[in-house]
């Protein structure tokens, strides 16, 4: 079997400056101060049913999805760095509105709250695509299952921090979970706009484009569709730093058409259906059907996300090593199905609960990673489209876009089956999400197996 170049070309570290650090950890906390502010409303989801309404089954309102379609054509268009500036400090200042400064004001009006929710949903739909197409910027095909999964960790621990602030000032009211992340998420999008370095190019670097004109194809039956691997020649061309100003930015609709888009944003609208559902419902869960206190079940929701970050982190690896990525998500997808099954009996023990949750995160929340960052930056740097970073946001756009469409559908179904059957049938259902997320890559899987075999059995012929 040949290895990734980065074992080839010696350490992964060795080939970053400090300038892939600053990026990685600015783009990494940028994305995770998003995310808290957005679990904060999980954090506190029955407290502020109480609040609020006079039953204790109050649904949530998922994200609106068309932002992130709409963001990633214009992240493509602007400068990256002022978009997502931007919508962090715009979404702080709605989500203090919302959580914060309606309760001091003592008003509560539901129209109100779905309005300032969805201003808040499109602004923060400018996270993801500008954070992984910087990323995509920065860092090639050399290590990026690894790279990128360990960075999609942002997702989670933005998940952990936002339980951890809440749970910290829950007992103060709920009102300060929301001041408390809306204050933190501010400060970071000042941090963004004059820290953040979009490209290489902007200090003076060669793009990611002419290195990787040194590198194999990592990922070609995802993009060409070849099967003999061992005649493939790379056939790139370095543009001068001319041609690369006069890239013109993708549509839509071309997007859309590139190979392996729509299988795998169809794939994602089902799996996030089930993560998005585990992030939303998971502490609303705990301290419904076990009776645990609110603050007890946030803290516990975190062990979830620990399970995401070391599947991501240990997925991403593999798939360097294997230079694929749909027969890892497979395997993952498949051992998910059983975790899902065993959770969905988990005895009223903590321990034995966050065991189950940490092994259920690992192998929905690791796949849910890698379709997000490490995939979508492959099909957003494909041949054919000569490595256009124009093409980045707009592809990662549609695959999370598509991906919220799954996730803002299964609330509303999760709500609706946990009334009328209880909760076990909300895990049947996630076990069928899960079980078409592999349909829909199911051609993939097959031909990079396929090619698997081939390239195996091309090495035993030389040997």
């Amino acid at each position: 079997m040949a290895w990734p170049n980065v074992f080839q070309r010696g350490s992964l570290l060795s080939q970053f400056s400090h300038h892939h650090v600053v990026v990685f950890l600015l783009t990494f906390f940028s994305y995770s101060l998003l995310h808290a502010s957005r679990k904060t409303f999980s954090n506190v989801k029955v407290s502020i049913s109480e609040q609020w309404t006079p039953s204790a089954f109050n649904t949530s309102v998922e994200l609106p999805v068309e932002g992130l379609f709409i963001s990633g054509i214009v992240g493509d268009r602007l400068n990256l760095r002022w978009v997502l500036s931007f919508g962090m400090c715009s979404s702080a200042l709605v989500v203090f509105v919302f959580g914060a400064l309606t309760e001091w004001l003592r008003f509560y009006n539901k129209w109100l709250y779905c309005c300032l929710w969805i201003v808040n949903g499109l602004l923060q739909s400018t996270g993801w695509p500008c954070v992984v197409a910087v990323m995509g910027n920065w860092f090639g095909k050399a290590g990026r299952g690894v790279v990128f999964g360990l960075w999609s960790a942002c997702a989670s621990v933005g998940n952990i921090l936002g339980a951890c602030l809440a749970s910290s000032v829950l007992q103060y009211g709920y009102e300060y979970a929301f001041l408390v992340t809306a204050s933190v998420q501010f400060a970071g999008g000042i941090v963004i706009f004059f820290g953040l370095l979009v490209s290489p190019e902007e200090i003076g670097l060669s793009g990611i484009e002419a290195e990787e004109n040194f590198e194999e194809d990592s990922h070609r039956p995802l993009i060409n569709g070849g099967e003999n691997e061992d005649e493939y020649e790379p056939n790139y061309s370095i543009q001068d730093d001319s041609s690369v100003a006069q890239v013109k930015a993708i549509s839509f609709y071309q997007a859309c058409c590139l190979p392996g888009v729509i299988p795998y944003s169809l794939a994602y609208a089902c799996l996030k259906l089930v993560n998005y559902s585990f992030f939303f419902w998971l502490p609303f869960y705990l301290s419904n059907n076990f009776g645990w206190k609110e603050a007890e079940a946030d803290k516990l929701s975190i062990w979830y996300d620990v399970g995401g970050i070391i599947g991501g982190t240990l997925q991403g690896f593999i798939s360097d090593v294997l230079q694929k990525r749909a027969p890892v998500l497979a395997l993952s997808l498949l051992l998910a199905v059983g975790s899902l099954i065993g959770y969905s009996r988990s005895p009223n023990d903590k321990s034995i609960n966050a065991l189950l949750m940490t092994v259920t995160g690992f192998f929905i929340g690791g796949p849910s990673n890698m379709i997000s960052s490490a995939i979508s930056a492959d099909l957003g740097r494909q041949e054919l489209i000569q490595r256009s970073s124009e093409a980045l946001a707009t592809v990662t756009g549609i695959v999370d876009g598509s991906g919220s469409i799954g996730a803002a559908v299964g609330q509303y179904l999760v709500s609706l089956i946990r009334d009328k059957l209880g909760w076990m049938w909300v895990f049947y259902f996630f076990i069928l999400m899960t079980s078409c997320t592999i349909v829909f890559i199911s051609p993939l899987i097959v031909r990079e197996i396929f090619s698997l075999v081939l390239r195996r059995q091309a090495h035993i012929l030389r040997e």
